[in-house]
């Protein structure tokens, strides 16, 4: 099982970037999916998370300006970044709780994608 992340990059505050991640290889179900951050210096942090039914989960620091959503026919979850600010600069990394289809259940990582908020 593999998670790949993309959508990263250098953005001006107040713009925005869309984060994508899909999962592949043998899954048979998906339960939780989240983004996490790493900012230089600092431990990672939850930033959303979202759950097989839709029930979603956010940091404080970005509610109102972030939306994560999934597509469960894609295996992939997707972060939604507006009114980005410099504070919001990181790695950003993707997780999946994964049940494989040799029945073992796994916590996931992505390979991280930088995002830089600097004008």
């Amino acid at each position: 099982v593999q998670l790949q992340a993309s959508g990263g990059g250098l953005v001006q505050p107040g713009g925005s970037l869309r984060l994508s991640c899909a999962a592949a290889g043998s899954i048979f179900s998906i339960n939780a999916m989240g983004w996490y951050r790493q900012a230089p210096g600092k431990q990672r942090e939850l930033v959303a998370d979202i759950t097989l039914g839709g029930s979603t989960n956010y940091a404080t620091s970005v509610k109102g300006r972030f939306t994560i959503s999934r597509d469960n026919a894609k295996n992939t979850v997707y972060l939604q970044m507006n009114s980005l600010k410099p504070e919001d600069t990181a790695v950003y990394y993707c997780n999946a709780e994964i049940l494989t289809l040799t029945g073992t259940m796994s916590d996931y990582w992505g390979q991280g994608t930088l995002v830089t908020v600097s004008s």
